[in-house]
């Protein structure tokens, strides 16, 4: 589908120089003199290798429409995952490089949205937060709680995360599968 290059965002994947390229950041240029650009970094989502295109904001791009399905997590062998769609109960094994870190956060049963162009999966997504708990952190020092200071700990799953001074070993956190930051002490 072709679309103007200023309606490029964030995770769109289009077709540049005849390989699926995915948007990892934008920048709307309007210099003095001139028309307006867009400055657009691209990886390509094969090789994962990057690439900085400029457009002209009234060019047009071809936008590639990719396939979303429900998968359930079902195990891994190390490097390779194993899902299944909760449709047709077909399973799907996936590389570990292309989930990448979030993968630490996969639990049996979880539920991911997988994206296919043309039935080769090109990526993972994983809910946008899991609660998990913590297996070790530092003990609370006494009138530490007023700042705002992180303390480290580890998660039952083995990830490090900062974290409030006031969370102790045993309690259960939201955590972003992300970037495994911190959201909240989790209301069980």
């Amino acid at each position: 589908m072709k679309v103007n290059a200023i309606t490029l965002r964030k995770g769109n994947v289009i077709e540049h120089n005849g390989k699926l390229m995915a948007v990892a950041a934008y920048e709307i240029m309007q210099p003095g003199k001139g028309a307006s650009v867009i400055q657009v970094e691209l990886r390509d989502i094969r090789s994962g290798n990057k690439d900085n295109v400029r457009f002209r904001t009234q060019e047009t791009v071809e936008r590639v429409r990719l396939d979303q399905s429900d998968y359930q997590y079902l195990f891994n062998d190390g490097e390779t995952y194993t899902f299944m769609n909760t449709d047709s109960y077909e399973q799907i094994a996936i590389n570990k490089e292309l989930i990448g870190d979030p993968a630490i956060y996969l639990q049996d049963g979880m539920m991911v949205i997988i994206e296919t162009y043309e039935g080769e999966p090109l990526g993972v997504q994983l809910p946008d937060s899991v609660t998990m708990e913590i297996v070790e952190a530092e003990p609370v020092v006494k009138g530490q709680t007023a700042t705002t200071s992180y303390k480290p700990a580890v998660l039952e799953n083995g990830a490090k995360v900062m974290v409030p001074p006031h969370i102790e070993v045993g309690t259960r956190i939201v955590v972003k599968t992300e970037d495994s930051s911190y959201v909240e002490r989790a209301k069980d």
